[in-house]
């Protein structure tokens, strides 16, 4: 099965049912004529137009998820400081790590010590 890009199949096919009609518009190739071959493809041609629509559909859900994320994000950290701030729980309580979140007592302080760095040696070359 040769596969095309969707563009290359919808242009191709746009310019033979345009030169078909304009030039020769009665005559009959491969045994149809040029309404049957517009009968033939047109599933083809369907499903393309389906598939615009789809994809402007996906775009709008995409958005509408991106505001609704939001939202659903504020009401998360809401509730992850509520926990945080509660006496029985806390950040070093059970519920607070299962949410995913590292309990206060396991982080790390964030100090980090340099070793003492010393320069390269370089060698040089000798010529004997």
């Amino acid at each position: 099965m040769t596969t095309y890009s969707a563009g290359f199949v919808a242009k191709r096919l746009q310019t033979v049912m345009n030169a078909w009609a304009n030039i020769s518009p009665d005559k009959s190739f491969s045994g149809m004529t040029l309404e049957q071959f517009k009968a033939a493809v047109k599933p083809s041609l369907d499903l393309r137009d389906r598939e615009t629509v789809a994809k402007a559909g996906l775009k709008d859900v995409r958005s509408l998820r991106l505001v609704t994320d939001e939202a659903s994000m504020k009401q998360l950290l809401l509730v992850v400081n509520a926990v945080k701030g509660d006496p029985s729980e806390g950040e070093n309580g059970s519920l607070y790590s299962a949410m995913g979140y590292v309990p206060k007592y396991a982080r790390r302080s964030g100090l980090t010590r340099k070793g003492a760095t010393t320069a390269p040696t370089t060698q040089t070359a000798t010529n004997n």
